[in-house]
């Protein structure tokens, strides 16, 4: 079993940053594939980010990608969501996830653990 936290959310202007971090614990999760979601007001979670067991391998949406940068710190057991030049259309719950897999996948239903959830909100 893992047990997954999210950290760092909060308000931040738009044009702003802000790092995301997904602390693991109840076993080590360096097998697994890790991803980021998110579900915005009233919508659906979407997928944000994926990263492979041992970082080499990285899947964005196209709505984040070349602003936000997901990494993995296996020795800490932690991910990060690198998140550059938010928009208000970033606001939403993000929820870190895993796999117990070592391939990544950008379907929420692959995955077998999540986070509670962390919550970002962007002003205009």
């Amino acid at each position: 079993q893992v047990q997954l936290l999210e950290s760092g959310g909060g308000l931040v202007q738009a044009g702003g940053s802000l790092r995301l971090s997904c602390a693991a614990s109840g076993r080590t999760f360096v097998n697994y594939a890790l991803g980021w979601f998110r579900q915005p007001p009233g919508k659906e979670r979407e997928f944000v980010a994926t990263i492979n067991y041992n970082r080499v391998i990285t899947s964005y949406a196209d709505s984040v990608k070349g602003r936000f940068t997901i990494s993995r710190d296996n020795a800490k057991n932690t991910a990060y969501l690198q998140m550059n030049t938010l928009t208000p259309e970033d606001t939403a719950v993000y929820y870190c996830a895993a796999r117990t897999s070592s391939i990544i996948s950008r379907n929420r239903s692959d995955y077998n653990y999540w986070g509670q959830g962390t919550q970002v909100t962007v002003s205009s």
